[in-house]
């Protein structure tokens, strides 16, 4: 049975999430992995999206926060202030997935630039309701390609504390912090220790017990695959 880096990592974010969870989800691979979750394990997982949809069951993948089926699937609609004062802030919402640019060793985020922030090289899309969430979830799951890029020895802007992130799924394994930074614990299967090093900016820390990953079930990739945005079929986890 064959599957690409992504899917693993789409399907390794999704066996995070169980019934008992209310996640704060973004577009991209946090909502792949959300609504995998929901059509797979975790039906009665409630999915609350930025746009201020509580309980969302999209049909197909929201192409943004925007779209209009999370409003039409939601149990309710609230407005943008009411889901970051009352919902979020208030610590309703145990999960939140994010995603970032750069990540370092301890799980701290940049979403806003690249290079300085006065002359940056890349002007990025900002923080969102990124340190919002980073701050008022219970847990935060982060899912990031592993890169030397993207995982730095040191931020070019911090955007959000990594003080509740409990995992990184990457597309090469599953990180987690112990002894105060992230660490390897788990490899995906075909990936070896050395190429996770490779892929970090940092002394990258391994578990004793480092472990491998369960690869994906036909049921997961069946439900993966099956899944579509507005524009068309899934392919790869995208």
């Amino acid at each position: 049975m064959t599957y690409t880096a992504d899917e693993m990592m789409a399907v390794e974010a999704a066996r995070r999430l169980t019934n008992d969870n209310v996640c704060f989800v973004g577009i991209g691979l946090p909502s792949v992995a959300a609504n995998l979750a929901r059509r797979t394990h975790a039906p009665d997982c409630v999915l609350v999206y930025e746009s201020g949809t509580i309980g969302a069951k999209p049909t197909k993948l929201p192409l943004s926060i925007g779209d209009g089926e999370l409003a039409e699937t939601a149990d309710a609609v609230v407005s943008v202030p009411e889901m970051f004062a009352y919902w979020l802030q208030a610590e309703r919402i145990d999960v939140g997935f994010l995603g970032a640019a750069q990540i370092d060793r301890h799980g701290n985020l940049n979403s806003t630039v690249i290079g300085s922030y006065a002359t940056p090289t890349v002007r990025l899309p900002g923080g969102g309701g990124a340190p919002e969430i980073a701050t008022s979830v219970k847990d935060v799951f982060v899912t990031l390609r592993q890169t030397p890029r993207a995982f730095v020895e040191k931020l070019d802007f911090k955007t959000s504390r990594g003080d509740r992130v409990r995992v990184v799924v990457t597309d090469l394994g599953i990180l987690e912090p112990r002894n105060g930074e992230l660490t390897l614990v788990r490899l995906h299967p075909g990936v070896s220790v050395d190429a996770a090093r490779a892929a970090t900016g940092w002394d990258l820390a391994v578990a004793d017990d480092l472990g491998v990953t369960e690869p994906p079930t036909r049921a997961e990739l069946d439900a993966l695959r099956s899944m579509e945005t507005r524009s068309g079929a899934m392919r790869g986890g995208e």
